[in-house]
């Protein structure tokens, strides 16, 4: 992969570093809010499972509703989906603090508005991730996800315990104003930031069907399917310190609310220096060696914090914690954003995001209800020996490398045909003839599995390799399509990646011509006359 002249590259883009300067300010805020919402469930009850359901609130929308904003992300203007993702939390931010100042959140309401924090995230973000590849060029996407979890993690260093001291001062309702100012800034830089949405000479996606191509594209990459497992694995044992910190910090160490922001602000202290050194890292290291080490580090951590009473052994742990958390997260993101096309790279990314946020929602409610029951250390054990089970499933499943695939799309001429076809018309069968040696059989099947795989993850239905019975050197894939436009979609899909498996295929093809292609339109019924008129017939009178 060809690495960019520096770590610091994207910022020399405007657009970027506006819109990354104004993410700090937005960042700051909600973690000064998560302080504050953290806190007072403290204050407001005495359950600790309810105390760790906040964590659990906040990303319980991120697994519901990623996919649908994912199939926004990649349909409609992704700046203004930003934006009105942006106004919601900001209102719900202020409302929040209007309760909370006269008094009148209970803890099931507080969890409520947390969920709607969450929910306003979970539309942002997948629109968020996927503008990384239009603000900055595809080489600089790994060094513009790091420095975005750096961006998190600068003002987790300093938000908590800025949170912290604002709650023990001013109360949680201050810490929840704040938060609601500090979208402002980057709502301001949305509005002046000049995305060009790629023009399309097709009609916009249904959105059901942008969901089911976001899922289908997902099911039919192997990779990133290893991607999705080990985040949601991840993401369900290291939830454990986020959500069990609020009662670490008053049970444990016996602290206040200042206690609570040092601790978190130890947590995101190890994650800047990660993602600084998150590019040498990769340089020398593989994903699979970097994600396991990040679940083995992240493991002994929790184990330590577990039966540390001393605040300064606990934030030491806390570092190392933090370091890990952004090493394996951002690997995963980096990884999703360069094996994905852009024209689904918003839902493979609100996938990824389900799948790793699904596994902290679920990680938040499991060991809220162990804590509750044998106690902080027992869940924070236990939570360690899920992430060495996740480190140990690396042996069996490793991940992918960062190989930086051409996934630009293929030049597609749409053919000449003499049927007068509307976009609707349908459905449409293809069919492609292949003349194999038959000593090239095994290999032609070999590669006819990665095109199917192919075909499928673009659109196409009903694949079928087909065998002449009377001439067993001629080979027929077939495969179907709703609508012309479908097929017309499906070719624009295709990117200079898959061309390799076409010119292995006419490699494999006798002959000097290229394999024949046959493409029909299907009739259930034979109709009593014909229905679709030539292009050029002269009685053929419609516009």
């Amino acid at each position: 992969m060809r690495s960019s002249p520096s770590f610091i590259a994207p910022l020399r883009n405007g657009n970027f570093r506006a819109l990354w300067m104004a993410s700090l300010i937005s960042n700051l805020g909600g973690l000064i809010q998560t302080v504050g919402a953290g806190w007072l469930m403290t204050v407001i009850s005495d359950s600790k499972d309810l105390v760790a359901f906040v964590q659990a609130a906040n990303t319980l929308p991120i697994m519901l509703f990623s996919l649908a904003a994912g199939a926004l992300a990649d349909n409609l203007d992704r700046r203004r989906i930003m934006i009105v993702a942006q106004v919601f939390v900001m209102v719900v931010s202020a409302m929040l603090a209007y309760l909370a100042y006269f008094g009148m959140l209970t803890p099931w309401l507080l969890l409520a508005f947390t969920f709607l924090v969450g929910t306003g995230t979970a539309l942002f973000n997948p629109s968020w991730q996927a503008s990384m590849g239009d603000i900055v060029p595809r080489e600089d996407i790994p060094h513009a996800v790091s420095l975005n979890a750096m961006s998190f993690n600068i003002m987790r260093s300093i938000g908590p315990a800025l949170g912290g001291a604002i709650v023990a001062t001013a109360g949680a309702a201050f810490s929840f104003l704040i938060n609601a100012v500090s979208y402002i800034p980057l709502i301001y830089a949305l509005f002046r930031w000049k995305y060009r949405r790629p023009p399309s000479t097709l009609p916009r996606e249904q959105f059901g069907s942008a969901m089911s191509a976001g899922l289908r594209y997902m099911m039919m990459s192997p990779n990133l399917i290893k991607v999705l497992c080990r985040g949601f694995i991840f993401g369900f044992g290291a939830i454990s310190v986020s959500a069990m910190m609020p009662i670490i910090a008053r049970d444990v160490l016996l602290g206040g609310a200042l206690t609570y922001g040092l601790l978190l602000g130890s947590f995101g202290v190890g994650a800047i220096g990660a993602a600084v050194l998150n590019t040498r890292l990769r340089a020398r290291f593989t994903s699979e060696t970097i994600v396991r080490g990040a679940c083995i580090g992240f493991a002994a951590s929790v184990v330590i914090m577990a039966f540390s009473t001393f605040t300064v052994v606990t934030c030491l742990f806390l570092i190392v914690a933090g370091a890990c958390w952004v090493l394996a997260l951002s690997l995963f993101n980096v990884t999703v954003q360069l094996s994905t096309p852009r024209w689904v790279v918003g839902r493979a990314l609100a996938l990824y995001q389900m799948s790793t946020f699904g596994g902290m929602t679920f990680g938040s409610w499991t060991w809220g209800m162990i804590a509750e029951e044998w106690g902080v250390s027992a869940a924070l054990v236990t939570s360690a020996v899920t992430l060495l089970l996740g480190a140990a499933i690396g042996l069996r499943y490793a991940l992918p490398g960062l190989v930086a695939l051409d996934l630009d799309p293929l030049t597609f001429r749409e053919p000449e045909l003499l049927l007068d076809l509307k976009p609707r018309s349908g459905p449409i069968m293809i069919m492609v003839d292949y003349v194999v040696d038959q000593k090239d059989v095994d290999e032609f099947l070999a590669v006819m599995s990665e095109r199917r795989r192919s075909r499928i993850r673009d659109g196409a239905r009903q694949w079928a390799l087909l065998r002449d019975l009377e001439n067993p050197e001629l080979w027929t894939e077939s495969y179907h399509f709703p609508t012309w436009v479908d097929y017309i979609r499906h070719n624009q899909r295709r990117t200079t990646a898959d061309q390799a498996i076409s010119e292995r295929l006419r490699s494999l093809h006798k002959g000097p011509e290229k394999p024949r292609v046959h493409r029909m339109i299907e009739r259930q019924t034979v109709p009593t006359r014909e229905d679709i008129p030539l292009k050029h017939d002269p009685h053929n009178h419609l516009p």
